[in-house]
């Protein structure tokens, strides 16, 4: 049986995503701060782990590694959102940002590298529309983003020659959290929250096209169709692209 771990796992998208691997025969390692409604049986394990915590991760993941035989991919899902204009996001709020979206990821992949070497398996980096285009209000979470499809683009043609592939998926606006933004006074949010969204997906609609892509090898997966949209308009215009995006996001 094949395992795959997941970041993120008791939100709405990494529950979607873990579902769908059950599915398929898949064992799944879930990571995330609060592991309650998980339960330990024989199609997944939850593991309680402050991400942003070096050691505390380093520890799970190799727990992780103990407990399967293989770890054959690795779900880069954990995030947070963050809405407010620059001007007013202090400095600890944006490193904040980035702790949880890209310093997490990174360190992961950090222990990860020798499974997925061992497994000629797969990292797939759980992006959005804001890493490869600008979104409004969104600097900290758009530059986060953007640094993470940076490292795992780059990533991939270091451990392509070990027969690891390396993607990256970008979901659009998914409806992870509706109506649940538990908005911090620093204007951090849950994941999927947000009131300006655009045409949002489920968790379910999300979770099916990212493993439609993961099953074909996609090294850049856009997901949904203002993803696929915005991933054309912005490659041919970035211009066109920003004002359409002001002009669907600023007003909401």
């Amino acid at each position: 049986m094949k395992s795959a771990l997941i970041t993120g796992g008791n939100g709405g998208l990494g529950r979607a995503l873990a579902r769908r691997l059950h599915g398929q025969g898949w064992h799944t390692v879930l990571m995330d701060i609060d592991i309650a409604g998980l339960a330990a049986d024989d199609r997944q394990t939850p593991i309680k782990v402050d991400l942003t915590d070096a050691t505390a991760l380093a520890h799970a993941a190799k727990t992780a590694i103990a407990a399967r035989p293989s770890i054959d991919l690795v779900i880069y899902n954990a995030g947070i959102t963050h809405i407010g204009g620059f001007a007013d996001t202090d400095d600890p709020t944006h490193r904040r940002v980035f702790e949880v979206n890209y310093f997490a990821a990174v360190n992961l992949a950090r222990e990860m590298v020798a499974p997925i070497r061992a497994s000629r398996g797969t990292h797939l980096a759980i992006s959005s529309v804001a890493g490869f285009a600008p979104l409004y209000h969104r600097t900290a979470y758009a530059a986060s983003k953007h640094a993470m499809e940076g490292f795992f683009a780059s990533l991939r043609s270091e451990e392509a020659v070990h027969g690891v592939r390396t993607l990256i998926a970008a979901p659009s606006f998914v409806a992870t959290n509706p109506g649940n933004p538990q908005r911090q006074p620093n204007g951090i949010a849950r994941p999927g929250s947000a009131s300006d969204g655009v045409d949002e997906m489920s968790p379910q609609e999300a979770a099916k096209a990212i493993l439609r892509g993961l099953e074909k090898a996609r090294a850049f997966i856009p997901v949904g169709r203002v993803a696929r949209l915005a991933w054309w308009i912005n490659s041919l215009s970035p211009r066109l692209y920003q004002r359409l995006m002001e002009r669907n996001i600023r007003g909401r």
